[in-house]
């Protein structure tokens, strides 16, 4: 007689720059969202798929939740926040352990009406000064709301990550699993090579450039030993799409070089790979151009 399988899916929510990307690349041991030391990387809603023997845990990782609402985009994240608690079986709620900000408390107000299981998981305790620190920080956040754990770890360096797994496969339901066992995102390629060209422009141009930026891949065809990719760069301004390029077009080349070797490891094979540079003035406010780029 087989074994039961079981599978669940857990939300990793929190405010902007906790580490959830990092953290779901960790459980994951491998890369499938981006992550910049700039916050409001993750714009998108990313399933990570983990099987391990016959539990299945669907990882979502969403952006940021955070005040400034000004333009389309950025309610189009919150909104993908809170669509995404209602829509799971688990909540891990990533914190920071050096500082709780006016955004966590943010969070934790979105929280406040869900039944579902919430796991705080304290990131970054590696940075701390002492680990003595730990225990107060911890009987701290303990008042803020009732957790169904509370784990501290550090997704950068992969510790404590096997005592979150454990917790999670507490709560996983009996279920079949929902992907195959060697699936570990439901993101196009497409998707991923947009996203790693978006990631080194904000490497490069994080303080020039911070969230003006986005990647609209026009071509992504596999050959026998090559995969040629064309991606379009739009900016809101002349001034910005200046930044990008550089003098001589060297900083499009720096970014562009960077962003083909890390698709070229994404993707197992040899990646050609040409960037254009294009004004689209509001594009960050404009609800029809955001569906249209993905955002949706």
């Amino acid at each position: 007689m087989s074994e039961t399988t079981r599978c669940g899916f857990a939300a990793i929510i929190g405010r902007p720059n906790v580490g959830k990307s990092t953290l779901l690349n960790a459980l994951l041991g491998q890369k499938v969202s981006i992550t910049t030391p700039k916050a409001q990387t993750t714009r998108h809603r990313i399933t990570g798929v983990l099987t391990e023997g016959h539990n299945q845990i669907v990882f979502v990782d969403t952006p940021g939740l955070h005040e400034k609402q000004h333009r389309a985009l950025n309610r189009y994240m919150n909104k993908t926040v809170r669509g995404v608690i209602n829509d799971v079986d688990i909540i891990i709620f990533v914190v920071d352990a050096l500082r709780w900000t006016q955004e966590d408390d943010l969070v934790l107000k979105a929280l406040a009406k869900t039944r579902l299981p919430v796991i705080l998981v304290i990131n970054k305790v590696d940075k701390l000064a002492s680990r003595d620190a730990l225990l107060p920080l911890m009987q701290e956040l303990a008042n803020k709301r009732k957790f169904a754990a509370m784990i501290p770890l550090s997704a950068l360096k992969g510790e404590y990550l096997d005592l979150l797994k454990g917790e999670l496969n507490n709560h996983l339901l009996e279920s079949v699993h929902f992907y195959p066992e060697d699936q570990v995102t439901d993101r196009s390629e497409w998707f991923i090579a947009a996203e790693l060209v978006r990631e080194k422009l904000m490497l490069f141009l994080g303080d020039e450039l911070p969230y003006s930026a986005t990647v609209d891949i026009q071509q992504f065809k596999r050959e026998e030993k090559i995969i040629n990719i064309s991606a379009l760069i739009l900016v809101e301004r002349d001034g910005q799409k200046a930044i990008v390029i550089g003098k001589g077009g060297g900083q499009l080349k720096k970014i562009g070089e960077s962003a083909r070797k890390a698709m070229e490891k994404q993707f197992g094979m040899k990646v050609f790979l040409q960037l254009w540079v294009k004004v689209k003035q509001g594009w960050t406010d404009d609800n029809n151009l955001l569906k249209g780029l993905g955002y949706n």
